[in-house]
């Protein structure tokens, strides 16, 4: 074939790569750290590299997975951990973005209030347990107050942190106006700080749910924690590790759900 053709140069023909393309490099990325984390998992186990006693095969924890699903006796307990952190999250954001909206516009609020604050959140949500058995008992209403408890701090502190960052000339035109606290809130306040509150409750539910976790483990009549508790009494390390897995797999998806909702958001605040 002649490199031209009536004077003028052939095309070229257009080259096909065989590269993969990044969506699809990501996606294995995606998957490549659980692959080498169970296969060393199955290697360990198969090769006794620790007794059967602490580390069980990959396919016994699948097959208690499957055996508690099949009973309904796995849905359950995850149903009693999922509703209770549902209920303490909300208790919990919901006066976390009050209270940090209330300290990041009151300089008297935060005065007030924000010394105690700062010097609470340090104090793990663990620390409470025994006192809140106590006064509460170990009833449901334990396990949603733990859980408020680890969901209000960080969303308080992301909130008040957000308000401080909005420019104070949105509140100067806000008050030439003489705008009332309603409107302020949502013309001025709510658009300017939706992103990083997101971020804080994405933080906040993923240490609630670790919270709630520990909170079965020690006292619980059910729960994806008071299943692990069980599992250990009965000697039954499969479903210790299942009851690992299921924790893991559900706060994976808690926060990428939330990590979506972020992206969403972050493309609205740029248009």
């Amino acid at each position: 074939m002649h490199a031209f053709s009536n004077g003028r140069p052939a095309a070229a023909e257009p080259s096909v790569s065989l590269a993969p393309s990044p969506v699809v490099f990501q996606r294995l990325l995606l998957w490549l750290s659980p692959a080498a984390l169970l296969t060393v998992w199955a290697v360990a186990s198969q090769q006794g590299w620790f007794p059967r006693q602490i580390l069980v095969p990959p396919a016994t924890v699948l097959d208690a997975g499957v055996e508690l699903w099949q009973s309904g006796e796995l849905w359950l307990h995850l149903q009693d951990s999922l509703r209770r952190l549902l209920a303490g999250f909300l208790a919990g954001a919901l006066g976390g973005l009050a209270f940090g909206t209330a300290m990041g516009l009151s300089r008297a609020v935060e005065q007030s209030f924000g010394p105690l604050f700062h010097a609470l959140r340090q104090v793990p949500s663990i620390a409470f347990i025994p006192m809140l058995i106590l006064l509460l008992g170990v009833e449901e209403s334990f396990k949603i107050v733990i859980v408020a408890k680890a969901a209000f701090f960080p969303v308080a502190l992301a909130t008040a942190d957000a308000v401080h960052g909005i420019p104070r000339g949105y509140f100067d035109v806000a008050r030439a106006y003489r705008l009332p606290l309603p409107l302020l809130l949502r013309r001025v306040v709510l658009p300017a700080t939706v992103p990083p509150v997101v971020t804080g409750l994405r933080i906040s539910l993923g240490r609630s749910w670790m919270v709630l976790v520990a909170a079965e483990l020690l006292a619980a009549d059910s729960g994806i924690g008071q299943m692990m508790e069980m599992g250990r009494q009965m000697f039954r390390l499969d479903i210790v590790l299942l009851g690992v897995v299921v924790t893991g797999l559900v706060g994976f998806a808690l926060d990428r759900g939330f990590r979506a909702i972020e992206a969403r958001l972050a493309g609205w605040q740029r248009a």
